[in-house]
């Protein structure tokens, strides 16, 4: 069953149940700089049903808000509305919930709501490797484990375990694991705003 005919199937939520909720996840989904259509693929709804959602015509089941919490790396009570408490200065590597765009994985290294972004990667090899990327930011990446070749612009650069690069992420680049178990990376990114799939995958 998808989430748009699971949403009409479970247990709905009345209008006076949520105030302010359509408007909330509105404002999250722009500040996660995505579509109509792209944040609900991410979720496997209809963008009509969202925007339903959006507009407060339609009131979202528990499991499509957990779908949208993730979609938008927010915590549930922020869509919810309810204050939520500073978020916690450790991050445990084994409560770090991985995440898949375009083959490559993902696990936050840091709080949400800061200045920037860091994330634990995995560049797996022959995935992406053509893409090139250009927005916002600086970037700053170290090579964990594996070899990755970066190409800013015209530069071609093979980075060893323990060799990283900082650079303004408008210049044209392009990351790609040049070893066949794939590349682990730290990386950092200034532009919390970016949706995790643009900041690697384009």
């Amino acid at each position: 069953m998808d989430a748009d005919a699971a949403d009409a199937a479970g247990p709905g939520l009345g209008p006076e149940d949520l105030p302010g909720l359509g408007a909330r996840l509105r404002e999250r989904r722009l500040r996660s700089g995505l579509t109509l259509e792209a944040a609900a693929a991410r979720v496997g709804l209809s963008p009509a049903h969202l925007s339903r959602l959006e507009t407060a015509k339609r009131q979202p089941s528990l499991p499509v808000l957990l779908g949208l919490s993730r979609a938008y790396a927010v915590p549930l009570d922020v869509l919810l509305g309810e204050a939520s408490a500073a978020p916690s200065a450790v991050i445990r590597g084994g409560s770090a919930e991985p995440s898949l765009a375009g083959g490559w994985t993902y696990r936050p290294a840091g709080a949400p709501g800061r200045a920037m972004q860091a994330l634990r990667v995995h560049v797996p090899p022959d995935i992406q490797d053509a893409v090139v990327r250009v927005h916002p930011g600086e970037e700053w990446l170290y090579v964990l484990s594996g070899r990755l070749v970066l190409t800013l612009d015209r530069e071609r650069h093979l980075l060893e375990p323990g060799d990283s690069a900082h650079f303004d992420s408008m210049r044209p680049h392009r990351l790609a694991a040049d070893t066949p178990t794939g590349t682990d990376l730290l990386f950092l990114h200034t532009l919390l705003q970016s949706p995790t799939s643009e900041l690697c995958l384009g």
